[in-house]
């Protein structure tokens, strides 16, 4: 039976190479449909938690739903990627960081592809979702793929597909967000969007690869090009004495013309700190500078830096060195009711404000302790949110805005407070400071 006769029937077998919080919501959604899923992941440490314990290292998933996936035997991991042959569709859910030098680094995604090379067996779809610069699929899976005599289109299908998962939102969900997907040939994207279409409630085709890799490039440098220019705002109407957020609220009001977004102490997550240099990377081997996207980068990333002058202001006005000073940084993760620390801008502050000799320390339940990271090693766990506690800190520094967090408890036992997130809005006093 070929692939899309295996799809149409439902007799198929998909596999998702990497289990994080793109792959893992991804392999719930086809196992709640019925279809085998195999995940493939080089830790462990996920295998073990889904097929011995049965329960979710992410926060937001239930473990309820891996338990249920398992038992209905219809998700299995491994760590053994010999056994990619097994699936039909194999959809790659793989990181794609920037270096030190803010280039891409392609690592994971080029030895993925070398190691589904080493297995690929014709009839196969393989479909990135790990977010690049437009060209990836074309230039690195395709010419890789076919070099052992394989067409695509013919004897395997190749697509590109673009993650767009929101951590926690409760509005969307894995199968609620439509999918653009660009494939090499028309049987590609045709096969790609039956198979896509099993759990997904609306496929958008586009006419190629590059198209869809271009435009996940294009939602992410519009979200951070709009949260540079309210970061910028925010600093300027501060020096006149405007409240940016009061500013916000206002314009929010027209119903046409205008989209707010939100200032704060960074930009975090996977998506916006980092997609848009792909682009950036790209157009350079066009000659061309990305002046809008680069602005914008430098604008965001300079928030820590400014978030911690608000915090020596702070404690200047109240006679107090910041050398020394002890600080309680509220939330770790880089948005609000997750668990997910990358690239987290209070990762960024804690770094700060140890550097000019300050005594940091965290709350936040739903990282109980900093794991060691690519840039960061804190050795820290969470403090507990105690009268005593929040008492014993010179300064409260809201970063993260979590929904269990108590505002008004925090507030009447804080010494100070500098508020990133306009969390305390209810609250006056001089102890406050936005920032």
């Amino acid at each position: 039976m070929n692939l899309k006769n295996k799809v149409i029937s439902n007799d198929f077998t998909v596999g998702i190479i990497g289990l994080g919080y793109v792959g893992l919501p991804l392999a719930l959604e086809f196992a709640n449909k019925g279809i085998g899923v195999i995940g493939f992941d080089l830790d462990q440490f996920k295998i073990k938690k889904i097929l011995k314990e049965k329960s979710s290292y992410i926060k937001h998933i239930p473990s309820e739903k891996i338990r249920s996936a398992v038992d209905s035997g219809k998700l299995t991991a491994t760590t053994d990627f010999s056994k990619l042959p097994e699936a039909d569709a194999v959809i790659i859910c793989v990181p794609t960081p920037l270096n030190v030098n803010r280039e891409p680094d392609m690592s994971y995604v080029v030895s993925t592809a070398e190691t589904i090379f080493k297995y690929l067996r014709k009839g196969q779809l393989i479909s990135l979702e790990s977010t690049t610069y437009p060209g990836t699929t074309d230039e690195i899976l395709l010419k890789m793929f076919e070099s052992n005599g394989f067409k695509a289109g013919k004897d395997f299908y190749l697509c590109f597909s673009p993650e767009r998962e929101d951590p926690n939102n409760e509005k969307y969900s894995t199968s609620t967000i439509p999918k653009v997907l660009g494939g090499v040939t028309k049987d590609c994207i045709e096969i790609g969007k039956l198979i896509y279409e099993k759990v997904i409630v609306k496929v958008v085709p586009v006419s190629s690869t590059k198209a869809a890799e271009s435009t996940k490039l294009l939602e992410n440098i519009f979200r951070s090009i709009n949260i540079a220019l309210v970061n910028e705002l925010k600093v300027v109407f501060d020096k006149m004495g405007i409240d940016v957020w009061e500013v916000i609220e206002a314009a929010s009001t027209k119903p046409f013309g205008y989209t707010p977004f939100y200032p704060g102490p960074g930009l975090g997550g996977h998506c916006i700190p980092i997609d848009p240099f792909y682009l950036t990377w790209k157009a350079r081997e066009y000659e061309i500078s990305t002046k809008f996207i680069e602005l914008a980068g430098e604008i965001n990333t300079a928030m820590p830096e400014y978030v911690v002058s608000k915090v020596y202001h702070a404690l200047n006005e109240n006679k107090k060195c910041i050398n020394g000073s002890k600080i309680l940084l509220l939330g770790l993760s880089y948005k609000k009711d997750i668990d997910d620390l990358r690239e987290s801008p209070s990762l960024k502050l804690i770094e700060l404000l140890q550097d000019e000799g300050a005594v940091v320390d965290y709350s936040d339940d739903y990282v109980t302790m900093i794991p060691k990271l690519r840039k960061y090693d804190f050795n820290k766990k969470s403090v507990a949110l105690t009268k005593k506690n929040i008492e014993k800190y010179d300064l409260v520094l809201l970063s993260t805005d979590h929904s269990y967090y108590d505002y008004k408890f925090i507030f009447d036992n804080a010494k100070l407070i500098v508020d990133t997130r306009n969390a305390f809005k209810k609250f006056k006093g001089r102890k406050l400071f936005k920032a």
